[in-house]
């Protein structure tokens, strides 16, 4: 039977490469599916690869340490165990060492009447591929970004992980220990003018690449720094919380934002909730308010096209899926899990399917496909008590809603039959929905939202 590739997965629409933390298997240890092999690190997200079938892991073919390109193949298993186990060199054997230099007497050249001893040679600098290389395999993409934002050489840092490579802590630690930079002798020359005429007029060749637009945006972006005080206490950004100022950033710099807002009466959802409370503790059912707001946004986007779809260069691509993203607290930062095709779960398997993503993401266990695909996103600050919020849309998507905290409130009534208006307590919230405006007019908005509404009002009680 033919050996079965493991390939370094894609972690994220602009993730175009990985670096192997830790294999957490040896060469020759059986491993089952879906067990977890190897770690891998990229500038977004840490995760744990598992085996995509069960065998013997015959050849490992990227150690620890090295940074590969998505798709390159990092290990081999053998399903039947018959394949002979290949030991693959390591990095360091990629850069042969550099002979000693000679002593003073082996270099000394045999006397020749009359011949001047030759100057030595002079040693050529290595080749920009093979420098490029070196930085590649001695830090992570974090690294390399983090030495670029301050203008560091990474070979200039210490490493103190794996062969010498240089760490996250090696290049921050390096940050806080260097000397100030020296005042600059003349400004730097201003950032160049965006192109301002429409892409069709720019030659192609001129055109940035679509795919490193997000970061070329980034590059631009200088965050302010302030003078720190004698109470003051100064830390690092964690990854987490550097990956969220990027993408906000980012997203409020290119997407014009709009919010709109409405309120929604849970009278209905309440009556639901307690008719089926007993039935759902006997399936083991937890069915939560954002269940049920996951469910109807599920079925609203259908029907509305250009709130589940996002602008790429002068087109719009307008999503095939519905995905639901929904942010989960980490307590600090968070992390947005993916409810692909939510539309075709019923309220039930919503509901199960948030507690599990919810418990799987505060515990660091979420697999890469989990936090990918979301086109649309929801966010609840109500569930600390928040009355209403207007998010960041995030990058890829036109559009989330935040929902507000449910609360009783004396309402103005309505009865259907006589036209007679009368108070009520009823349990109600407020919802926000932000969107970009490139794409989502505001009427487009309004009528989403009136029918989320409806929908949310008169909800079905076989969903």
């Amino acid at each position: 039977m033919a050996r079965i590739e493991v390939p370094m997965p894609q972690m994220g629409e602009s993730i175009a490469e990985g670096t192997v933390s830790k294999w957490l298997k040896r060469l020759g240890d059986a491993v089952q599916r879906d067990e977890p092999i190897l770690e891998i690190s990229t500038d977004k997200v840490d995760a744990e690869i598992p085996s995509p079938a069960a065998g013997t892991l015959v050849e490992i073919a990227v150690q620890e340490g090295e940074t590969v390109g998505v798709g390159t193949i990092l290990a081999y298993i053998d399903p039947d165990g018959s394949a002979p186990v290949v030991a693959r060199p390591t990095p360091e054997a990629a850069f042969p060492a550099v002979p000693a230099a000679p002593s003073a007497e082996e270099a000394e050249p045999a006397y020749v009447p009359d011949v001047p001893p030759a100057a030595p040679a002079a040693v050529p600098p290595p080749p920009a591929a093979l420098l490029e290389e070196r930085a590649r395999t001695r830090s992570t993409p974090v690294v390399r970004r983090i030495a670029e934002e301050h203008g560091i050489d990474v070979d200039a840092v210490p490493g103190t992980g794996h062969a010498g490579r240089v760490t996250k802590q090696d290049i921050l630690s390096f940050i806080e220990g260097a000397p100030a930079p020296a005042a600059p002798q003349a400004p730097p020359p201003p950032a160049p003018a965006p192109i301002s005429v429409p892409s069709a007029q720019v030659p192609a060749a001129q055109r940035p690449a679509p795919s490193g637009l997000w970061e070329t945006f980034y590059r631009e972006v200088q965050h302010p720094e302030y003078h720190v005080r004698a109470a003051d206490r100064v830390e690092p950004m964690d990854k987490i919380r550097r990956l969220t100022a990027e993408h906000m950033v980012l997203a409020k710099r290119v997407a014009p934002h709009v919010h709109s807002f409405i309120e929604v009466d849970f009278s209905a959802i309440d009556r639901i909730r307690a008719e089926s409370k007993a039935r759902w503790a006997a399936q083991g059912a937890r069915v939560s308010y954002t269940a049920f707001a996951a469910w109807a946004v599920s079925r609203v986007l259908r029907d509305f096209p250009m709130v589940n779809s996002t602008i790429s260069g002068n087109n719009v691509i307008y999503r095939g899926n519905v995905n639901l993203g929904l942010a989960v607290d980490l307590d600090p930062g968070l992390i947005v899990p993916v409810i692909h095709d939510a539309d075709h779960l019923g309220l039930v398997g919503i509901g199960n399917r948030i507690v599990d993503l919810a418990t799987r993401a505060r515990d660091r266990k979420l697999m890469p496909s989990e936090i990918q695909g979301a086109t649309f996103t929801i966010t609840n600050p109500g569930v600390l008590g928040t009355l209403v919020g207007m998010p960041v849309i995030p990058k890829g998507t036109s559009a989330i809603l935040g929902t507000g905290a449910v609360e009783k409130r004396v309402v103005v009534v309505v009865d259907p039959e006589t036209g007679t208006d009368s108070t009520a307590i009823r349990n109600r919230a407020y919802f926000s929905l932000g969107y970009d405006h490139r794409i989502v007019d505001g009427a487009d908005a309004a009528r989403f939202l009136a029918r989320l509404k409806e929908t949310l009002e008169s909800f079905p009680s076989d969903a």
